[in-house]
Parts: C-alpha cells; sequence; structure tokens
C-alpha cells in the first residue's frame, strides 16, 4: 500500500481532502503534519484533530508544525473559510491530542525510515517541506513524490491577480520545494473551478447520506458557500485540496499533464507569490526561460464528473 504524509493548514477544503486519505483503502496515512495558513498553527492542528476524530477511520499521529512563513508575517484565509476555519458552526471540541514531535522532525524521521517510498502530500503553504529540505537535504531527496496543491495553474490567481493562496503566504518555501529536485505533480487553482466544484445538488446528497464525516464536509464549509454566493452568486463549495488529494488517489482523472519548468517570483511585491509556468512553448527570445530544465508536472485538465462521483462515493460510503 502506498505511503503518504498530508502536510496541512487545516481549513474546510483541507478537512475534506483529509477524509478522502482517511477513509482510502489505496493509502496508508503515516502521518499528518500542520502549518500556519488558511488559520494560524493552533487552529490548523486542532481542525486536523477534529477531523481525524469525526472520519473515524483511519487515526494517524499528527504533528504540529511551522507556526510562521520562512520571511514573512502570516497572511490568512479566515474570510473565505471562518475565523475558525471551519465555517465557525462551533463543531466538535477533539478529544485526541498531538504528538509532541514538531512535524518537520517527524516528516524527516519517516522518510529515512522508509527511503523511498513516502508520497507527500501539501494542500497548505509548505513552510514544514522547505524547512525540511533546508534541515537535511539527503534525506529529503529519498522522497518519492511531492503532490501540491499550489500555484494558480494556467489561471489566474485567488488571493492577488496572479498569485494562488498557498504560495502567497510562504513563496519562499515553494521556491525551495520547486528546487530541491524532488519528483513534483502541482495541482493549480484553476482544476478545482466550473463543474470540479461542489454543486448545490452535490451537497444535497452528501447532507441526506446520514454519514457523520459527509454532514461534516457540508458544514465545515458553510463559510466558503456563502463566500461564492456573495462574490458571484454561485451555490458552489470549490475545493482545489480535496482535487489534489483525488489526483493522488486516482491518477486515472487526469486528462491532461505536462512537464513544466516553474519560477517563483519572490522579490517584486506586486507580483510576490506568482509562479510562472513554460510549458515548452517556443519563446521569441531563446535564452531565459528557454533553457531551464522541467522541475515540476502540472496538471492540465482533469474529468471533472470522474472526480465528484468518486468523491462523492468514498464521503458517504
Amino acid at each position: 500500500m502506498r505511503k503518504i504524509i498530508i502536510d496541512t493548514d487545516t481549513g474546510s477544503d483541507d478537512a475534506v481532502a483529509l477524509i478522502m486519505a482517511l477513509k482510502s483503502t489505496k493509502v496508508d496515512v503515516l502521518a499528518i503534519t500542520t502549518v500556519c495558513g488558511n488559520v494560524p498553527l493552533d487552529l490548523a492542528t486542532k481542525n486536523a484533530l477534529m477531523t481525524v476524530e469525526i472520519t473515524n477511520a483511519q487515526k494517524p499521529p499528527i504533528y504540529r508544525g511551522a507556526a510562521k512563513p520562512l520571511m514573512r508575517d502570516l497572511v490568512t484565509a479566515t474570510n473565505v473559510h471562518g475565523e475558525d476555519g471551519m465555517g465557525d458552526c462551533d463543531l466538535i471540541n477533539p478529544t485526541i491530542l498531538p504528538e509532541t514531535k514538531h512535524a518537520v522532525d517527524a516528516i524527516l524521521d519517516i522518510i529515512a525510515n522508509n527511503p523511498g517510498e513516502i508520497e507527500i502530500v501539501t494542500i497548505g503553504p509548505v513552510t514544514n517541506i522547505a524547512l525540511a529540505i533546508l534541515k537535511a537535504p539527503e534525506i529529503m531527496k529519498k522522497v518519492k513524490h511531492i503532490y501540491s496543491m499550489g500555484t494558480s495553474g494556467f489561471g489566474p490567481g485567488n488571493t492577488t491577480p496572479v498569485a494562488e493562496f498557498n504560495v502567497y503566504v510562504d513563496a519562499e518555501a515553494y521556491r525551495i520545494m520547486l528546487n530541491s529536485g524532488i519528483p513534483i505533480t502541482i495541482i493549480g487553482f484553476d482544476l478545482c473551478l466550473g463543474d470540479a466544484a461542489l454543486n448545490k445538488d452535490d451537497i444535497d446528497v452528501l447532507l441526506a447520506s446520514g454519514k457523520k464525516e459527509a454532514e461534516f464536509s457540508v458544514k465545515c464549509n458553510r463559510s466558503l458557500l456563502e463566500y461564492n454566493l456573495q462574490r458571484n452568486n454561485e451555490h458552489i463549495v470549490d475545493l482545489p485540496d480535496a482535487v489534489a488529494m483525488g489526483i493522488l488517489l486516482w491518477d486515472d482523472i487526469v486528462l491532461e499533464d505536462k512537464l513544466c519548468y516553474c519560477y517563483v517570483c519572490t522579490t517584486e511585491e506586486a507580483t510576490y507569490g506568482q509562479v510562472i509556468i513554460n510549458d515548452g512553448s517556443k519563446l521569441a527570445i531563446s535564452d531565459g526561460f528557454g533553457r531551464n530544465s522541467s522541475n515540476a508536472t502540472i496538471c492540465k485538465t482533469i474529468d471533472n464528473q470522474l472526480f465528484k462521483e468518486r468523491l462523492l462515493e468514498l464521503l458517504v460510503s
């Protein structure tokens, strides 16, 4: 069975991704590591503990990680996910506790004990991953693969016109990860929109299922639903982290991907967090991006219908 670590800034869409992995029979979740992002670290950790307890499936250890980005002040997404990151619904107070070991040390220990076997799913800022690379680059080279929900893919940003949230929170960390030589698949924000998002019918199916974790998936995303209704009058819940987890679990939902060179912007404030993607297209100027080797596989399109069918089936099973 595949062995994975999930690194998360547990907000409401992260919770759905966690439930997917915990209920899956395809992966063994060896650890959940938390990081600041959608919410501060303490809330991200509480939300991960809560999700594991409600799901009542796999119960991996949970490790607290970085409480701040490498070089900048923390930017959160409480305006999207609620002040608690989980829709401000006063959901459960978890009874399970996190481990005392730091997430970075836990990541390194697990990889050292399972060389070439560990796949990491990053569904938040990648501060923990960057810290692990800086601390023990030779151990991190033994990571089998990283699946990263990050960048805006081939679409516009969701935090600035050019930057996606997970990268924007800690672009320096994202650059370190991309330059590490670890095989990386990037799932951009553009893949979670349109037909990939949960619509009203999908939400009704989850609420009618009688499954605690399915109902939880809807309730914790209440603020995100309200945000989308206010922003563009769409009754949808977009779940970028669930899409990323779906690609790890079901590689056949990927219809098109491409090896690309990705450059992370960190110096110009207006473009901070932008990831410039060169897909190998012929450029007017031969030097610059055209000379760089690919450093990530970018998912371009997925089978939205198949993804949602499997997502709903997993949540209500």
